[in-house]
């Protein structure tokens, strides 16, 4: 083998190298990007267990105390996606001038996907 094409072979075994280093490091950034991350949805209940449309549920971030909120949708259902695994959060729904009571989403909870009902007494 002359000096050249070892020269080529060692570059070409270089990129492929370099190549399959940046793929899987960019497949594992992919995963990372949701590992840190859960949804949460429900729906809404009123006293006698019919859906409610229209309810403001809230959000209340413990860590810096941000509300977020939806309002429910025809049949009830309430979503808030992309919320930080590590955080704990408070849950609540007000209709007509009442409030639900409060729920808590913990961060030790694992799930990805976290589903609470909220019911009106």
């Amino acid at each position: 083998m002359s000096a050249m094409s070892a020269t080529r072979l060692a570059w070409s075994l270089g990129c492929w190298a370099v190549l399959l280093t940046l793929m899987a490091a960019l497949v594992s950034m992919g995963r990372a990007q949701d590992y840190g991350l859960k949804n949460l949805q429900g729906k809404v209940y009123d006293g006698k267990d019919a859906t409610i449309q229209g309810a403001i549920v809230y959000l209340q971030n413990s860590r810096n105390n941000d509300v977020k909120t939806f309002i429910s949708a025809s049949d009830g259902t309430y979503r808030f996606a992309a919320l930080s695994a590590d955080t704990d959060y408070t849950l609540w729904a007000a209709y007509k001038g009442k409030k639900s009571p409060t729920k808590e989403v913990s961060s030790f909870d694992s799930r990805k996907q976290v589903y609470i009902d909220l019911h009106f007494k």
